[in-house]
C-alpha cells in the first residue's frame, strides 16, 4: 500500500472528523436524505410498521451491533496522541530507526486498568496497562507495558486462570470488593506474585490517572545494532511530572470513575501537555548468565527487576502527547496493540509470558474488531515505502491491493528489502529435550520484594499496606487462604507476616518448606522439590526456573 493511500485514508477521516453537524446533511447508511430520524412507515396511522422501511431497519440494525466485545483484560482505557523525539543516541545499542538522535515520529498512547470492566471505575487498586504505538519509518512498534516492573506469573498458562479471579464469582456474580476469595486462593498457591501484591496493595497501587503514572516493559526484549551484536534491555517511561498515588482509598472512592480520560483530556487542552522519558537498563548475555548464577536475578522472569546499582538506566528519548482524541471509539477503543509489533532492530527474548502473548495479542484483535484490524486508521502503518504482501479478502477488506498477485509470482515481482538482523546469531542456541515447564518458587524470588519492603518502603507506608492488605481480605470466605499467603509474606520478612497477622487475627503458615502449592513447584526446602499439586516426580518435569546459561543451585 503505498504513503498516499495512507494519507488519503488518514485525511478522508479527519475530514469528517472535523466536520460540524450543521455542515452535513441526515441521510441513511446509503447516503439517501432522511427528512426527520423519528419518522417511521407504517400499514396506516394504526397498523403495523412496512418492512420496505429501509431508514428505520438499517437503524435498529446498526444500533444492535454498536459494541464490539470489550477487551477480556484492559477494557476500560484512555488515550491521546503525540510525538517521540529520540534525544540521546541510542543507535550503538539497537539499529531501530527511531533510536538515532533527532528522529521524531507519531505515537498513541492508551491507559487502562486491567481486571475491571468497561464501565469500571479508574481508581481501583489494580495494575495499569500503559500501552504506546510508535508509527516509525520503518513500521509500527508497539511497547506494551505496564505501570509496574514486575507481574503477578511467569508462566504462560496461568494467565487466563489468574484474570478469571480478577472476574466476578460464576455463581453469585459478585466482584472481588464484596468477595476477594478467588483472588487470593490463586495468590496463596503462586507465591511468585508476592512482589507485584506488595507493590500493588502499597501506595502506587492506585495511581492518580495517568500523567503522574510510570511505566515499564517489563520483558526483557533483545536489541542489535548495526553490526549484528545484540544485548539484553528493560525499557522504562518514566513521567516527567513526577509520581502521584491516591493514598487514601476512601478518597479514591469520590474521585471521578473515570479519572484517567478526564484528567488527561483536560491538562492537554490547557496546554499543559504530559510527557515522559524513555530509558534503558542493558546486560550483556555473559552479564545475563552471571546475573542468574550468581545473583539468582533471571532476565526471563516477569517477577524479577534488575537492580539499578548494578544496570543503571541510560537515557534515551521523550514522549510528549500533545492531541486529544477526535473519536474515541475510533481512536481509543478500536487502537490494537501486540508486543509482535516490532521494527528491525527489536527483537524478543526467551520470555515465555512475552512468547505467549506475542500469539495471543493479535489473535485478540482478530476476533474483537476483525482480521483487517491492520486497515483501521489508528492502527495503520505509516512506512517510508510502499509497503505490500500476499494477505487478502476477509471481512471489511478496504485496501485489498488492487490487482496486484497474491502470491511470490515471477511476472509481477514483488520488491524486497535484505534482512537487517540475522536471526541465528540473535536467536540460536535452542537445541533440546522437550521438557513440560512448570516454574519453582525459590528463595531468590523473594529478594526483591524484601528489598521493597524494608529498604523502599517507609514506616508509613508499610502500615498503609497492612491495612490496605487485611481489609481486603477481610472478605475471603476461607480462612486457610490467609494462612498460606501470610507464610508466603514471612518467606518476605517475618514483620510483614507479623502485622498481618495482628492486623487480620489469623496465624500464617511459620515455613514454606514441604508446603504443596497448586501453582507451582515448592523449591523452598533447598534440593528436595515438591511437586505442585502433588504431580508424580518424574524426568518429565523441570525442577529449574530456565534462566539464562547454566541451571542456578536451589539454594535452600
Amino acid at each position: 500500500m503505498s504513503n498516499n493511500a495512507y494519507k488519503d485514508l488518514e485525511d478522508a477521516y479527519n475530514a469528517d472528523a472535523d466536520l460540524t453537524s450543521p455542515n452535513v446533511v441526515y441521510t441513511a447508511s446509503n447516503g439517501a436524505p432522511i427528512a426527520h430520524p423519528y419518522t417511521a412507515q407504517r400499514a396506516g396511522t394504526n397498523g403495523p410498521l412496512l418492512l420496505q422501511d429501509f431508514h428505520l431497519i438499517d437503524l435498529l440494525s446498526h444500533f444492535d451491533r454498536e459494541r464490539v466485545p470489550e477487551r477480556v483484560v484492559h477494557a476500560k482505557g484512555a488515550g491521546a496522541h503525540g510525538e517521540w523525539e529520540c534525544t540521546d543516541d541510542f543507535s550503538d545499542v539497537c539499529l531501530a530507526s527511531l533510536f538515532k538522535k533527532g528522529t521524531k515520529c507519531p505515537l498513541t498512547i492508551r491507559f487502562s486498568t486491567v481486571g475491571g470492566e468497561s464501565g469500571s471505575s479508574d481508581n481501583a487498586r489494580d495494575p495499569r496497562g500503559f500501552a504506546i504505538k510508535f508509527r516509525t519509518a520503518e513500521g509500527n512498534w508497539d511497547y506494551v507495558g505496564n505501570n509496574t516492573p514486575v507481574f503477578f506469573l511467569r508462566d504462560p498458562a496461568k494467565f487466563p486462570h489468574f484474570i478469571h479471579t480478577q472476574k466476578r464469582d460464576p455463581a453469585t456474580h459478585l466482584g472481588g470488593v464484596d468477595d476477594a476469595t478467588h483472588f487470593w486462593d490463586y495468590l496463596s498457591h503462586n507465591p511468585e506474585s508476592a512482589h507485584q501484591v506488595i507493590y500493588l496493595f502499597g501506595d502506587r497501587g492506585i495511581p492518580y490517572g495517568t500523567r503522574f503514572m510510570n511505566s515499564y516493559f517489563g520483558h526483557t526484549l533483545k536489541l542489535v545494532n548495526k553490526d549484528g551484536d545484540w544485548v539484553y534491555a528493560q525499557l522504562h517511561v518514566r513521567s516527567d511530572q513526577g509520581e502521584k498515588n491516591q493514598t487514601d482509598p476512601e478518597e479514591a472512592l469520590h474521585a471521578s470513575p473515570d479519572l484517567m480520560q478526564k484528567d488527561l483530556i483536560e491538562a492537554i487542552q490547557k496546554g499543559d501537555c504530559p510527557s515522559w522519558t524513555m530509558s534503558a537498563q542493558i546486560m550483556t548475555r555473559k552479564q545475563a548468565e552471571e546475573a542468574w548464577t550468581t545473583k539468582g536475578i533471571n532476565v526471563f522472569d516477569l517477577t524479577h527487576i534488575w537492580p539499578h546499582k548494578d544496570y543503571p538506566l541510560r537515557k534515551i528519548g521523550k514522549i510528549t502527547l500533545n492531541q486529544t482524541p477526535k473519536n474515541y471509539f475510533s481512536e481509543v477503543e478500536q487502537i490494537a496493540f501486540s508486543p509482535s509489533h516490532l521494527v528491525p532492530g527489536i527483537e524478543p527474548s526467551e520470555d515465555p509470558v512475552l512468547q505467549s502473548r506475542l500469539f495471543s495479542y493479535p489473535d485478540t484483535h482478530r476476533h474483537r474488531i476483525g482480521v483487517n484490524y491492520q486497515q483501521l486508521p489508528i492502527n495503520a502503518p505509516r512506512t517510508a515505502y510502499p509497503m505490500g504482501n500476499f494477505q487478502r479478502d476477509g471481512a471489511m477488506a478496504f485496501f485489498n491491493q488492487g490487482g496486484r498477485t497474491n502470491f511470490l509470482s515471477t511476472t509481477d515481482p514483488i520488491q524486497f528489502q535484505p534482512r537487517k538482523v540475522n536471526a541465528d546469531k540473535v536467536h540460536a542456541d535452542f537445541v533440546s529435550n522437550a521438557v513440560v515447564f512448570l516454574s519453582t518458587i525459590r528463595p531468590e524470588d523473594f529478594n526483591a520484594p524484601r528489598a521493597l519492603w524494608e529498604k523502599v518502603f517507609n514506616e508509613e507506608m508499610r502500615e498503609r499496606l497492612v491495612m490496605n492488605m487485611s481489609k481486603h481480605m477481610s472478605t475471603v470466605k476461607d480462612k486457610s487462604i490467609i494462612e498460606r499467603q501470610i507464610g508466603i509474606f514471612r518467606a518476605v520478612s517475618e514483620d510483614l507476616a507479623s502485622r498481618l497477622e495482628k492486623a487480620t487475627g489469623i496465624q500464617g503458615l511459620k515455613t514454606l518448606k514441604g508446603v504443596t502449592f497448586r501453582g507451582c513447584h515448592n523449591g523452598m526446602g533447598g534440593p528436595d522439590v515438591v511437586p505442585a499439586n502433588d504431580l508424580p516426580h518424574t524426568e518429565e518435569y523441570a525442577y529449574e526456573n530456565g534462566g539464562p546459561g547454566q541451571a542456578r543451585p536451589n539454594y535452600a
